[in-house]
């Protein structure tokens, strides 16, 4: 069974309704229907929760993560090992910390695939799955 980690970037397009939030909801209604999992890195939700808290406030922020939390993804956490591994693959693919964790994650299994809006992580898909969502 396919496994999708869903990065903020994916989660922010499907909230708002952006370029990929189609993708993005057929994955979500995939894993209600237990076709698929859905996973998202704690680094990621936390990324969810302030992008989302300098938007539209704090009050916002409960709300959209319950509705997330609704649909059962589960939050992978930030290990000590999980947090060294992200450390080397940003230093070795040049990319961001929080977007590393969401490369360490997929490493995890050649089941697992990244859904990102984010561009700049095409150099870690030599690595791993990763599904690029369309360009705004």
């Amino acid at each position: 069974m396919v496994t999708y980690a869903l990065d903020a970037s994916a989660v922010l397009r499907y909230l708002d309704g952006e370029p990929g939030s189609d993708r993005v909801t057929e994955i979500i209604k995939g894993h209600l229907a237990g076709r698929n999992r859905t996973v998202v890195s704690a680094i990621h939700w936390g990324e969810i929760a302030g992008i989302t808290c300098k938007a539209h406030g704090r009050s916002t922020v409960e709300l959209v993560l319950s509705r997330l939390m609704s649909f059962g993804f589960e939050i992978v956490p930030a290990s000590g090992e999980r947090a060294v591994r992200a450390a080397l693959i940003k230093v070795a693919r040049k990319i961001g910390y929080a977007d590393a964790f969401g490369v360490e994650l997929v490493s995890d299994s050649p089941e697992y695939v990244l859904v990102t809006a984010d561009y700049g992580l095409k150099s870690a898909a030599r690595d791993v799955r990763i599904e690029f969502l369309p360009l705004k």
